[in-house]
């Protein structure tokens, strides 16, 4: 077992090395994005499936609460808190269309939308980006693999280089936090 859990922690280790080397540009034009949005009054909207649901509401959480520093709430939601809404419109529509429905009710000019999906392939995630991309919206992408769909889709996919779903997770929830970071930096520096 103590080979396995070296081997676990230098494989995460590795796909943060790559992208360390591949994509501190993409995560620089994501967190300007997020500034951006911010900046001129919309707000953040995230969401995702399972562990990408949870993604979104840590992303979520640190920019209403704060991350390190306190300062004054900055908008952001996750669109997968409300049990209600969801089970309402998979019940009565499809799951497919679970978050392409509260991005149309929710979603005003310069928010910023953010779906989250380790494959890339949700098709939900898919919906709500391109029902954001129907609104005029500036989309973001996070995947992992190829990207998927989902990367053709968003304005900007951050992809990370793996296919292991765990290790996908850990370096998303890794680039949300250094995405929060910077972001609160800013906006410490704005009172």
């Amino acid at each position: 077992m103590r080979d396995r859990i070296k081997e676990i922690f230098s494989d995460s280790i590795q796909i943060k090395e790559e992208l360390l080397r591949s994509s501190v540009g993409t995560i620089l034009e994501v967190t300007r994005l997020f500034i951006d949005c911010l900046k001129k009054g919309g707000k953040v909207i995230v969401f995702g499936n399972g562990g990408s649901a949870s993604d979104s509401q840590h992303i979520a959480a640190e920019l209403v609460g704060r991350f390190k520093k306190e300062r004054a709430p900055l908008p952001a939601i996750a669109l997968t808190t409300n049990s209600s809404i969801i089970t309402a419109i998979a019940n009565d529509y499809s799951y497919d269309f679970v978050f392409s429905r509260q991005v149309e009710a929710l979603a005003q000019k310069n928010d910023l939308i953010v779906g989250i999906s380790t494959s890339g392939k949700a098709k939900n995630v898919a919906a709500g980006i391109k029902q954001a991309k129907k609104m005029g919206l500036v989309t973001v992408a996070l995947t992992g693999g190829d990207g998927g769909d989902l990367a053709k889709l968003a304005d900007v996919c951050l992809t990370v280089p793996s296919a292991i779903t765990a290790r996908i997770q850990e370096a998303h929830i890794t680039i949300g936090h250094i995405i929060c970071e910077i972001v609160e930096e800013e906006f410490l520096t704005q009172r």
